[in-house]
């Protein structure tokens, strides 16, 4: 029974072809392409006012340099907030629940402001390792501290995202199931218990949001160090 749990976080196959590709390409369906015409629909001037105020708020700390960046984070933004949302949906799958594709978006975006950094401004991209009036006994040691805390840090992006969707889905799942068991022993428990599910349904959809924006904040602010 505890391995029915977690088949939820296999990716589903048809005819032997990964239906995650699916997945990760018919978000991009539901969204309305703007228009060349002077007035457009009420939802797309929705989703150009949440595109716009977003990015100023994301970009508000950066300088000129990486303002350039915008197109790419607001699209990284709408991805990983379209297949967290859609993932809640019953009979879907959340592609990144897998830490395989979490861990192939951090790494080149971490990479990326490495790159940038050290081909802008090298010293101050080498300064991050040694933090400044540090005691000469300590360098070494706090050189080889900063250089895996460097290292770290797409771990963090991946195993963040994945844990926090993971553990989320899997208490839903939890908690669904023991509603019919409980419906016929106690009910006044099993209704108390459909009312904890309803609301940590809610909090799920908080937390899909939330983790969308705070793995593109995090990469911002890496580009912050580096730009």
């Amino acid at each position: 029974m505890a391995l029915g749990f977690f088949d939820q976080f296999s990716s589903p196959t048809h005819f032997g072809i990964p239906l995650i590709i699916v997945a990760m390409l018919f978000p991009w369906i539901l969204y309305p392409s703007p228009s060349n015409r002077w007035l457009n629909n009420r939802l797309i001037t929705l989703q150009g006012q949440f595109f716009n105020r977003f990015t100023q708020q994301l970009f508000l700390p950066l300088n000129q340099n990486g303002h350039k960046w915008a197109l790419i984070f607001m699209s990284l933004m709408v991805f990983l907030l379209s297949i967290n949302m859609l993932g809640l949906l019953p009979y879907t799958f959340t592609p990144t629940t897998q830490l395989s594709l979490n861990m192939g978006l951090a790494v080149p975006f971490w990479l990326a402001t490495v790159i940038i950094g050290m081909r802008n401004q090298p010293t101050a991209a080498l300064g991050h390792l040694l933090p400044e009036g540090t005691p000469a006994l300590l360098i070494p040691t706090l050189i080889i501290i900063e250089t895996i805390s460097l290292f770290i840090r797409p771990i963090a992006l991946g195993v963040r995202l994945t844990a926090n969707l993971t553990a989320g889905h899997l208490l839903i799942q939890l908690i669904a199931s023991a509603i019919p068991v409980l419906m016929t022993t106690m009910a006044p428990v099993a209704l108390l218990t459909l009312t904890v599910l309803f609301l940590l349904t809610i909090l799920e959809v908080a937390v899909a949001m939330i983790q969308a924006y705070v793995f593109v904040l995090l990469v911002s602010l890496y580009m912050q160090e580096n730009v």
